[in-house]
């Protein structure tokens, strides 16, 4: 590939090439290589997508109605997020405008996923990157106490005896030999820079977290009568409300059905406020001392979002984090972002395993085309079966290449609290709070956690730390903790409207495929918890014609485009120091702190239907 310079990055591939391949610990389909030069200083990054879906094709001659059923298979663990997508889309095709009932239950079940996911995300999924679990065992129980009551003395879990009991827990578990999630760790690796007693503490929160998640999720299965997978209806939601009813027949809404709901949100608030939020603070304030500021990649230059959480249906006015894109880091200025114009969200696959008639031309959605060409670049090392080395000279991901006007912008919990950050300090009556959980955020980590734990005060400014590793796990949590008072505030403005009469929970004015026009198409756009999310259809004589998806992690984990500009998951990688290239944590760290779903990003679509490939797994 030889050395060149592209969004401010100077790459380089003449050192050592490290390979990590899986990458991701919720479904092992991500590779990453980097090549680091004499001070082990990563120089070069490449993103492959190594899996791909068919449920687009699947679509093609099915009806609108039952999209959002296939897509919500897409993935297991957003769950629910692509079929309030779909859905969306079909309604914007058709014109329909759902009851009030209806979108205050899609947001409750929006944002019960939000919080779901990010605590799932953080604890089960991320936290292993920054906590070394077996150094737990050597914590003093006690000071394991005083340094919970230091970062969150509310937490009604935090007595000695409480961690020493986790502690011989986790004593057992390793001597037994069966780590489960915990193996493969690179325990013991100096990259990590928490005491014992921190991560003894970590790994408490781990359980803690492990067991009020599986209460949180019971919200869909209220609203939505399942999870993973709540059902939705296009037109509004499936479920009837009766708050004289029991719940065991007719109606599913009931009076004590919503006061359930209401205590999950009650835990979700409090584990946020008491658990969550100081740990990421605590944790995060300890690599900050330790001078880990790394991983900001395209955060610090270009991130996009399409706005979310409209306090009022079809009012992108009420947004309460509020979209657009940010180039070149100038916070002053937003440009506005619609997923409708065709000069603006764009797929490119010059490096991607895909066919266009130009491939010096992006595509929109709408327009999209989708045929798979797999052809190894003539540098890559092995076999088809076993690539040993990918040449990023050629094409060498199943993920193709999204641009906002051209350009590779990061998307994602931290690039929509930069936009509402940006967008607070203009004077949004929205962002208002996201400014006050930022500002809180940089007054703990520069000098209240420091001063409990007796470290140096430091100083750094939102544009400092958000652009991080660091920010873009905090991002998430803060984004949890503001999803669950919005949650809370939902509740009552449905109870009210419920208690004043209002129990409609659909529009089918529409719902005869005799009434729709011959043809359509529509787009619905969710802030799924990865990123923005778009689904684009077209419908043609009451039938799907085309459908296509552009989700977080291709925004991400897009490989370089035919200008050479890499995707945020590579550029977050650049310049980062590595303890030792043969126990890759930071690269681990970084890449997981965006939650690579490649499931989501990967996609075939063929034409004619017809099969591409038959694949048989032994």
């Amino acid at each position: 590939m030889a050395s060149y310079e592209t969004q401010g990055f100077k790459l380089d591939d003449s050192g050592r090439r490290v390979v990590v391949d899986p990458v991701t610990r919720i479904e092992g389909h991500l590779r990453c290589e980097v090549n680091v030069d004499s001070n082990n200083v990563i120089r070069n990054a490449v993103s492959t997508g190594t899996m791909w879906r068919g449920l687009e094709v699947i679509l093609r001659g099915r009806d609108p109605r039952d999209a959002w059923a296939f897509v919500e298979r897409i993935c297991g663990v957003c769950t629910g997020c692509h079929a309030l997508t779909s859905v969306r889309a079909v309604e914007d095709a058709l014109g329909i405008r759902i009851p009030k009932n209806a979108h205050l239950i899609r947001e409750m079940m929006a944002k019960t996923l939000q919080v779901h996911d990010h605590a799932v995300h953080f604890y089960h999924l991320h936290a292993l990157d920054w906590v070394d679990v077996v150094s737990a065992l050597k914590a003093d129980p006690k000071q394991t106490s005083e340094l919970q009551h230091l970062v969150s003395p509310a937490h009604p879990l935090s007595s000695p005896g409480y961690f020493r009991d986790i502690q011989n827990r986790l004593k057992k578990f390793v001597e037994s030999g069966q780590l489960g999630p915990f193996m493969n760790g690179y325990w013991g690796s100096k990259a990590y820079v928490l005491p014992p007693e921190a991560n003894l503490m970590a790994v408490a929160h781990y359980l803690e977290a492990l067991d009020l998640q599986k209460e949180w999720v019971k919200i869909h299965t209220i609203f939505g009568g399942k999870n993973p997978h709540p059902n939705y209806l296009v037109g509004g939601v499936p479920c009837a409300i009766n708050l004289d009813g029991d719940g065991a027949v007719g109606a599913p809404i009931t009076m004590e059905r919503l006061n359930f709901v209401k205590a999950r949100i009650d835990e979700i608030l409090e584990f946020n406020n008491n658990v969550y939020i100081p740990d990421v603070l605590a944790i995060g304030t300890i690599y900050k001392q330790a001078g880990w500021l790394y991983g900001g990649g395209l955060a610090a230059l270009n991130v996009a979002d399409y706005g979310t959480y409209e306090k009022v249906a079809y009012d992108e006015s009420t947004q309460q984090l509020p979209g657009g894109v940010i180039l070149d880091g100038n916070w002053d200025e937003i440009h506005p972002i619609d997923p409708r114009d065709p000069e603006q969200v764009q797929e490119f696959v010059a490096h991607s395993w895909y066919k266009y008639a130009d491939e010096t031309k992006g595509l929109h959605p709408w327009d999209g085309v989708t045929e798979p060409h797999y052809e190894p670049g003539p540098k890559t090392r092995g076999s088809r079966t076993h690539i040993e080395q990918i040449d990023e000279g050629a094409k060498y991901s199943w993920i193709k290449a999204p641009r906002w006007r051209g350009h590779a912008v990061e998307v994602g919990p931290l690039s929509r609290y930069i936009l509402s950050y940006a967008h607070a300090l203009k004077g949004h009556r929205y962002c208002q709070r996201v400014k006050e959980q930022v500002e809180y955020s940089a007054r703990m980590i520069n000098r209240d956690v420091p001063r409990a734990l007796g470290l140096p005060e430091t100083q750094y400014g939102a544009k400092q730390l958000l652009p991080t590793t660091i920010g873009r796990t905090l991002a998430r949590a803060l984004e949890s903790q503001y999803c669950a008072e919005m949650l809370r505030d939902d509740w009552h403005e449905l109870v009210d409207n419920i208690r004043n009469g209002d129990t409609a929970t659909a529009n089918v004015e529409k719902w005869d495929p005799s009434t729709w026009p011959k043809e359509a198409k529509g787009v619905g756009t969710v802030a799924a918890p990865r990123g923005m999310l778009g689904h684009w259809i077209k419908i043609r004589d009451g039938k799907i014609e085309n459908y296509q998806c552009v989700v977080p992690t291709t925004w991400n984990g897009s490989p370089r485009d035919h200008k050479g500009q890499i995707g945020a998951f590579e550029a977050s990688l650049m310049n980062t120091p590595m303890v030792n290239p043969e126990q890759p944590v930071e690269i681990l760290r970084t890449l997981h702190s965006f939650d690579p779903c490649l499931a989501c990003a990967t996609h075939v679509m063929s034409p004619d239907g017809q099969e591409l490939a038959c694949v048989t797994v032994r």
